[in-house]
């Protein structure tokens, strides 16, 4: 078989998208067999190799075998690696020499970007590695995606206000939502309710730095890190309004590779900007290169339609600058401001009027003369003595805006240490960033989107300045940082903060705070209220996956293997008589690789309990579930 399999990388190395690296794209070929595609169908059958071997002779019609050419190329000895051949000896192969007997596992880790067509699935984070958890990614190919992205049920309710914790009882339809599950799984259950309402979406993705917690088992390569985003891009794409926005921030291991995948799913002519960010001063690499200081942030709309609004600065270096060089004159009270020329740059004869005695200049003045009577009626025109001189406004230092931001913001710094707007995560970014994010490109009311939601800064900043937002995060640091930022950006009423459970951490360990003071509360004007509707994607098989991950040995990996073959659903494609047979075989292998293999078997379309399937006795979902499901799914 081995020489069989050599042959077919020869035969197919040229083609374009079918050999990456000397391996076979298997999801492409498989893809181009199933339609019979006839390229393919034409290099195979001109080599009399491949010809015996997948192609019938009917009536004088060559026939070609496509059911035994996938199991062929599917065959897992393709991938050469210590844990395919350690899946070999357990049993997912039962007899090497008769194909017809290979028992099919099409869940094939991505090892190039060709692989377009498939969902890769997992759990993420890029918080940092002191946290030790252990992630996993599977690319599922379209055969084995049946209801993996189907709306999924929710559960553990909870609604915060002043008033502390509470119990849900309604739905209204404009609530603040913070949901912990899956991202992928999660948006494509949103979009049930919310597709087009959606104006603005920020995502912080995992930067896939090899440094950073990101880590998915084996190397995630760029391959598979663009199809972890492109799957979670296409439906953020579906959720926003016609006239909504996106930005993606990334830092330089990935931008370029996710700039071109942005163009492809929104469209080149959608692009708005790349916004560099210089999060810090310096940095040191040695001598080898230049300090990297700066991410980049990709904005992006859906259509041209979007509303943007022009934002200003006075704090950059350049601006500060300006401000001490030109604002160097005084009014009697001591107010500072500068000289402003009113001098027309194009000819203008409908501007070229005589104002205050003073003739106009050549070009005609600025400002039309009912403008440039009200400048005089607040005391902002310099009028000279000589009538052909200059007329200049006054532009005084306590009302400028400041420079018009560009796409360069070197004025927003990353989160002090010892600030009271930090938390416990690396990797937080300060609330002024996604202030100017927010109000540039949204108004009161729109609604906010972060489905990578880390720290909580997005949902944070949102609630201070009056946007309803969506927030979703699968890890648990959700409920001890997440949820305990938002609660104390809500306040606390004295009398109610007992009310608030301490299994979330939520109360505030300065008694005398009533609400959150810091990031951008002084400068919004924050004084607390509102609320927000905290719950869970109901899990089935995802809780099997949580016990796998967190088994430290390999007789607890045994305990859940023998929970897993009573009541999980396991993939249609395992042999669970044959795995039980060699179980003896299964545990010599590492720990890493067991847990591989045990969360590889599951059925991933059964992750979490889908919404259409919440009557079904199996899932024992509790009436009060049943009904504010019901409520979530049919709110407009």
């Amino acid at each position: 078989m081995q020489n069989l399999q050599n042959e077919l990388v020869e035969l197919l190395k040229h083609e374009e998208n079918l050999v990456v690296d000397g391996h076979l794209n298997k999801n492409k070929i498989v893809e181009l067999a199933l339609k019979v595609e006839p390229q393919l169908i034409s290099i195979l059958i001109k080599n009399n190799t491949f010809k015996k071997h997948f192609f019938q002779e009917v009536e004088n019609i060559l026939v070609f075998d496509k059911i035994k050419f996938q199991r062929f190329v599917n065959n897992k000895s393709f991938l050469p690696d210590s844990y395919t051949a350690f899946k070999n000896k357990i049993g997912l192969i039962t007899n090497d020499d008769d194909l017809d007997n290979f028992i099919s596992n099409s869940n094939d880790i991505v090892l190039a970007w060709p692989h377009k067509d498939c969902v890769l699935e997992g759990g993420q984070t890029k918080e940092d590695q002191k946290r030790n958890e252990i992630f996993w990614n599977e690319t599922l190919a379209p055969d084995s995606v049946d209801r993996l992205l189907d709306a999924k049920a929710l559960t553990n309710f909870k609604k915060f206000d002043k008033d502390g914790e509470h119990k849900v009882t309604e739905f209204k339809g404009n609530e603040n939502i913070i949901i912990k599950g899956n991202n992928l799984l999660t948006i494509s259950s949103l979009l049930k309710i919310y597709r087009g309402k959606i104006k603005l979406i920020y995502i912080d993705p995992p930067y896939n730095t090899g440094g950073d917690s990101f880590k998915y088992n084996d190397s995630f390569n760029h391959a598979t890190w663009l199809t972890f985003m492109k799957n979670r891009l296409k439906i953020a794409k579906d959720l926003l309004s016609d006239d909504g926005v996106i930005f993606v921030h990334l830092d330089y291991n990935e931008s370029h590779y996710c700039k071109i995948l942005l163009d492809e799913i929104f469209g080149i002519d959608k692009f708005q900007n790349e916004i560099i960010w210089r999060r810090k001063q310096a940095t040191s690499y040695g001598n080898s290169k230049f300090g990297i200081v700066t991410d980049s942030i990709l904005f992006y709309s859906k259509n041209n339609t979007h509303k943007f609004y022009p934002q200003y600065s006075k704090d950059d270096e350049h601006t500060q600058k300006y401000i001490k060089e030109r604002f160097v004159y005084s009014d009697s009270d001591g107010r500072k401001y500068m000289k402003s020329p009113l001098v027309n740059s194009l000819y203008r004869p409908n501007l070229k009027y005589v104002f205050e005695g003073i003739n106009p200049p050549d070009n005609g003045w600025l400002y039309s003369k009912e403008k440039m009577q009200q400048f005089f009626d607040n005391n902002e025109l310099i009028i000279p003595e000589d009538e052909d001189a200059r007329i200049y406004r006054k532009i005084y230092a306590d009302t400028y805006k400041g420079q018009v931001i560009q796409s360069l913001w070197t004025d927003i710094s990353i989160v002090n240490p010892m600030a009271k707007e930090q938390v416990d995560f690396s990797t937080q970014k300060p609330e002024k960033l996604l202030k100017r994010i927010i109000e540039s490109v949204t108004d009161e009311g729109d609604y906010v989107l972060d489905f990578q939601l880390g720290s909580g800064t997005t949902a944070v900043t949102a609630h201070k300045m009056n946007r309803r937002y969506i927030g979703v995060e699968q890890m648990d640091y959700i409920e001890t940082i997440v949820i305990d930022r938002l609660v104390k950006v809500i306040g606390n009423n004295e009398n109610s903060k007992n009310n608030i459970q301490t299994t979330l951490d939520v109360n505030s360990k300065d008694e005398s705070m009533e609400f959150d003071e810091s990031g951008i509360s002084k400068e919004v004007k924050w004084k607390g209220g509102g609320s927000f509707i905290y719950a869970e994607l109901m899990q089935y098989n995802q809780k099997y996956i949580d016990l796998i991950q967190v088994s430290e040995t390999k007789d607890k990996l045994i305990d859940v293997w023998n929970e897993m073959q009573d009541t999980a659903f396991l993939s249609y494609q395992f042999d669970k008589k044959t795995f039980n047979e060699r179980l003896e075989a299964f545990k010599t292998a590492s720990i890493e690789e067991m847990k591989e293999y045990l969360i590889e078997v599951l059925d991933k379309n059964q992750l979490y309990v889908n919404y259409s399937e919440i009557n079904d006795d199996t899932f024992k979902v509790s009436a009060e579930d049943k009904e504010l499901n019901k409520q979530f799914y049919s709110k407009k």
